[in-house]
């Protein structure tokens, strides 16, 4: 964020500095003062003060305080002889009292001009003369701009009375830059993949917001160092050149203090995120009251702050103690570890606690005590800090002789740091650790042979490698006895559960469908997150099979059991909630749906979890779509698309990008549909093919853009060829509605024959599922299409009525609006067209809540088309007949909320043009404004 930069939000400041230098142009001064925390970019707004005010040919002097300075008046000297352009003479400095000096500074020519800008940046650094001389001044309305930069925490009482004064006086402008938001950071990640790094989306624009603070400065250090907040600073992988240009004013800072304070600051650092002062006196060896006069130093350089619990004391942010604790000489950190962890031990602290310091103390030495203590700490930090707990155990290792007596320790530290990793997302190294551990000389007994197996299943999951993850895990699953022994191992029930999961996101959940029966049944005496698990697992095989009457009850009871467990459920709480909410989807329980997904989204938090926070993503796109909350859903997909692009996993992406482009067809006007086309074909290409419910998903989509795209021959192509004419290759739970589509496609491309055998597969696959509302109105609203084109508009009408309702009823208003529309015109051969017009203008209404203005478009031109076909007073009756054709047609679209300029591309006509049709429409109906020419054009038939 270099002067010359946008500085992301930074509008409100940069339009006050543009004001004082629009004022200062108009020969007026002013004071404008500009207040902040350390590296909230105050300097950067003076850079840009700076930049005005010579682009107006202002003479700009400027200086910057150091804590250095002992010359009376040195901030005000470096000022004037820095001058651009030069001054000529100045004040006396060496010889003027201060009363001298601040006349001098009040007359016309004291700021080297009236139209001078007068910058002291780090006022809070100043000398006493220079700070002295800015609190008179600030109370003045000098000839010049005079702008004073400071940090309030380290400021003189004296000097933030005299401002405060000033303000309240009404002389001086007081600026204080906040915190940036996450679309403000956003911007800087914009700028920085300009630069050549990786662009980030909005929700890692949010989580570096929050570990930035908003703070500019620490966000360029976090973005120096290659950070991703969920795991800095375990993994920072920036360049060293890059971090150390970035933190060079943070370690200015550090150098700038007393021996002592820089002794407590390290002890401050090993310590970690709060501290006591008896408490840094122990770890930096000094005595309490050198101690406590060194913390006073630390609190006047807002280094430390107080904040702590019971009065601690805590880094201005976590930052500072980081890079504190990598500038410590090896030596001294080694003892400071020890010291601490003595400390800690002493007070008997929780294992986490004494891990931290564990870890650094390895190397002197009482390694087995250690080696315990990082094993308990890695197990408290687990769930939550996996990286973490990954790096504890990996030390835990090393420290240990790779072969002889203690080899079952090894093995069982292995593992766990094996499952670390998985879930910090380290999965190529989880993968190459669990493969190491199967080849252990002599095997692994029973039942770690098991737990390996499950890990390496696991991670090639999660890899996207489903052929190795089935074979691996089959190797023990078909070894077990029938029955199932019961209760179930714990190792047992990982390997089944993500042998379910393998299949599940195969499309091939039959295969392991009665698995998950006999391990649900055979877990009824286990730990209860294991019984929930393997329930939900098969829950799910039953509904993504269709079997939708019998699962119903079950999928009710696991909803119950999950929402009564914690979020960790052993650790699987993002894949139970991921796999419950699919099944309540497939059951059309669209709430209970939501509702698990997105707690499930919550609790997937950062590492492997990102690749089961794209299912959730995904099914929430999915569902927000459905809703209306068409932007919602575009957001959804857009991340899982970013997520699944970071993690390698091109279904995903293929999947994610087809579910934009399903949100898109209806948000873009008519002429740009090939844009969504497009996008849902790159997504189906991404996807492997055979890829089950990825690539099924993703084809059943791209089919929906091409029908509604205008090309009814490319969507049945695309059905055909993924899954043929009965689409048996497609999820069965989908199957109504994917056979429905193919129908409406049939029909428009004057297939009836085809038409008629798909409509009959489409009722008759709603029915084997038990006639879900919304796979039942898909197959009505696809007979309806039927019928119309057999010339059948009274039975057309019926089922297209029957439709919408249900889809109004299931609250999916895009859904419904497309259905009314497509069912308009047989509805007016059968009824009249005054009898389409109300749920037509309803519809319409509709889509516009939804930001659908595809479909406003064509509900404003068939609108139109049924007013001008109507008998005389069927429509709005009086001045509307007045109308010419192209009024009423810019009419009807303005009414249906598309401004001037799409009415004038969907026209092919100039925006002038189109306002001066409108104009005339206003005009000769009586009407001012455009809600007025809706309520008048939209009015049900036959009202007064």
């Amino acid at each position: 964020m270099s002067a010359a930069s946008a500085l992301p939000g930074r509008q409100d400041e940069l339009a006050a500095l543009a004001r004082a230098v629009e004022q200062l142009g108009a020969g007026r001064g002013a004071v404008l003062e500009i207040a902040g925390d350390p590296g909230i970019g105050k300097t950067a707004l003076l850079n840009r003060l700076a930049r005005l005010a010579a682009d107006r040919g202002a003479a700009v002097l400027r200086a910057r305080a150091r804590p250095e300075d002992a010359k009376p008046y040195q901030l005000f000297r470096d000022a004037w002889d820095g001058a651009e352009p030069p001054c000529p003479g100045g004040p006396s400095w060496d010889s003027a009292a201060d009363r001298d000096l601040v006349r001098a500074l009040r007359s016309p020519g004291g700021g080297c001009g009236p139209g001078a800008v007068l910058i002291l940046d780090d006022l809070h650094h100043g000398d006493p003369a220079s700070i002295r001389l800015a609190e008179r001044l600030a109370g003045e309305r000098p000839p010049y701009l005079l702008a004073l930069a400071h940090r309030p925490r380290q400021t003189s009482p004296a000097l933030l009375a005299a401002l405060d004064e000033a303000q309240q006086a009404g002389t001086l402008h007081r600026v204080e830059p906040a915190p940036l938001d996450a679309a403000a950071v956003a911007a800087v990640l914009a700028e920085a993949a300009a630069d050549g790094r990786v662009a980030r989306g909005a929700e890692q624009a949010e989580r570096l917001r929050a570990a930035a603070a908003g703070n500019p400065r620490i966000l360029r250090v976090l973005l120096a160092a290659g950070a991703d907040p969920e795991v800095w600073p375990e993994r920072a992988v920036g360049a060293a050149g890059p971090l150390l240009r970035a933190a060079a004013p943070l370690i200015a800072e550090f150098d700038a203090l007393s021996v002592a304070a820089t002794e407590v600051l390290a002890a401050a650092a090993v310590l970690g995120e709060t501290f006591l002062l008896g408490e840094l006196a122990q770890v930096a060896g000094h005595h309490q009251d050198r101690t406590a006069e060194a913390v006073a130093e630390l609190t006047r350089a807002d280094l430390l702050r107080p904040g702590g619990p019971a009065g601690g004391l805590t880094f201005r942010h976590p930052v500072l103690g980081h890079l504190v604790h990598h500038r410590i000489a090896p030596g001294l950190r080694l003892h400071a570890h020890r010291r601490a962890l003595a400390l800690l031990e002493a007070r008997q602290a929780g294992a986490a606690a004494r891990a931290r310091h564990a870890e650094h103390a390895l190397l002197g030495g009482d390694r087995p005590n250690l080696v315990a203590v990082l094993a308990e700490g890695a197990a408290e930090v687990y769930a939550s800090a996996p990286a973490t707990a990954a790096r504890w155990l990996g030390a835990a290792l090393a420290a240990l002789p790779a072969a002889g007596p203690g080899a079952e320790h090894r093995v069982a530290l292995g593992l766990d740091r094996c499952r670390a990793l998985t879930a910090a997302g380290r999965l190529e190294e989880a993968r190459t650790l669990a493969h190491e551990l199967l080849r252990t000389p002599g095997g692994l007994p029973e039942p770690r042979r098991t737990a390996a197996l499950a890990a390496c299943v696991e991670v090639e999951r999660l890899l996207g490698r489903y052929a190795e993850a089935d074979a691996m895990a089959r190797t023990v699953i078909d070894t077990l006895p029938r029955p199932l022994p019961a209760p179930l191992p714990a190792d047992t029930v990982q390997l089944v559960f993500d042998h379910g999961l393998v299949h599940a996101l195969r499309g091939t959940a039959a295969e392991v469908r009665t698995l998950a029966h006999e391990a649900a049944t055979a877990a009824a005496g286990s730990d209860p997150d294991d019984r929930t698990a393997l329930r939900v697992l098969a829950a799910f095989c039953d509904s993504y099979a269709g079997d939708l009457t019998r699962v119903g009850p079950e999928v009710v009871r696991c909803g119950q059991l999950v929402d009564a467990r914690p979020d960790t459920v052993a650790g699987r709480a993002p894949e139970v909630l991921a796999l419950l909410g699919c099944a309540e989807l497939y059951l059309e329980r669209f709430t209970d749906a939501h509702r698990h997904l997105s707690r499930g989204l919550a609790v997937a938090g950062g590492g492997a979890q990102k690749h089961v926070a794209v299912n959730h993503l995904i099914g929430l796109s999915t569902l927000e779509n459905w809703a209306g909350r068409l932007d919602l859903a575009q957001r959804h997909a857009r991340e899982a698309e970013r997520l699944a692009t970071e993690l390698g996993a091109p279904d995903a992406v293929g999947l994610a990008m087809a579910m934009r482009a399903s949100a898109l067809l209806w948000t873009l006007p008519a002429r740009r549909t090939p844009e969504a086309v497009a996008l849902a074909e790159r997504g189906l290409r991404h996807t492997v093919p055979g890829s089950g419910w990825w690539g099924g998903s993703a084809l059943g989509l791209l089919a929906l853009a091409r029908l509604v795209g205008g090309d009814p021959q490319d969507c049945l192509r695309t059905l055909l060829e993924g899954g043929g004419e009965d689409l048996a290759l497609l999820q069965p739970a989908s199957r109504p509605s994917l056979l429905a589509l193919m129908t409406t496609a049939a029909v428009h491309g004057g297939d009836l024959d085809l038409a008629r055998r798909s409509a009959r597969a489409a009722d008759a696959a709603a029915g084997g599922l038990g006639r879900p509302a919304f796979q039942q109105a898909q197959a009505d609203r696809a007979g309806a299409a039927l019928a119309a084109a057999e010339g059948d508009h009274g039975r057309s009408a019926e089922l297209a009525t029957a439709a919408a309702g249900a889809f109004r009823a299931l609250r999916m208003p895009v859904l419904h609006a497309w259905t009314v529309l497509a069912a308009t015109p047989a509805a007016a051969r059968a009824h009249g067209p005054a009898a389409a017009l109300a749920p037509l203008d309803d519809a319409i209404e509709g889509a516009r809540r939804c930001g659908a203005l595809r479909l406003c478009e064509d509900g404003a031109r068939m609108r139109a088309a049924l007013v001008a076909a109507g008998p005389p007073g069927s429509s709005a009756p009086g001045p509307v007949a007045a109308l010419s054709a192209r009024e009423r047609e810019v009419a009807e679209l303005a009414a249906a909320g598309l401004p001037s300029r799409l009415i004038a591309e969907r026209l092919v006509l100039s925006p002038r043009t189109v306002d001066t049709h409108l104009g005339s429409a206003y005009r000769k109906l009586g009407v001012g404004s455009r809600l007025a020419l809706a309520r008048l054009l939209h009015r049900p038939s036959g009202a007064g």
